[in-house]
């Protein structure tokens, strides 16, 4: 059994994008975590059902190692050109696209938590905005999350 365990967790060691996904998950539950201490709404079932759906990402992801195995297909044209202008890929598999999807939908999480967390992250929006414009439809999500933190700053101001 180890000698079909081991290659695919070697292969998921070497890939800088599950690297990345690794640690957009760490991220994800420290600022989740701020957030629910600062909101008063700290819920165990909350976080378990969260932590189900990151051990299926992570568990899909090893799968599609033996994907990529079989397949051996190159995605890279799924990847928009906007992004693919900054990054010197020229293949990519099916795990590493997957990763990818992955990493964009856990960074959107990432940064929401730390806007309701009260960090101040309104100066890295318009970047965000851009991208998540040119290449998501996930900007809905981020102007949610913009105005609350407004409105948090407008009550924090009055009781002054």
């Amino acid at each position: 059994m180890e000698h079909l365990i081991r290659p695919a967790l070697l292969t998921l060691g070497e890939s800088q994008m599950f690297k990345l996904v690794i640690v957009l998950i760490i991220m994800y539950i420290i600022f989740g975590s701020l957030r629910a201490i600062r909101e008063k709404k700290f819920n165990s079932s909350v976080g378990i059902d969260g932590m189900i759906r990151k051990a299926g990402m992570l568990l899909s992801l090893f799968f599609l190692v033996y994907v990529d195995d079989i397949l051996h297909m190159n995605l890279v044209g799924f990847i928009p050109d906007s992004i693919l202008h900054y990054s010197p890929i020229e293949q990519i598999g099916v795990m590493e696209f997957f990763a990818f999807v992955y990493a964009i939908y856990e960074t959107i999480s990432v940064l929401k938590n730390m806007t309701l967390s009260g960090l101040p992250t309104k100066r890295i929006w318009g970047a965000v905005e851009h991208f998540l414009s040119a290449n998501t439809g996930e900007l809905g999500v981020l102007e949610e999350c913009d105005k609350k933190y407004d409105n948090e700053k407008e009550k924090e101001g009055d009781g002054e």
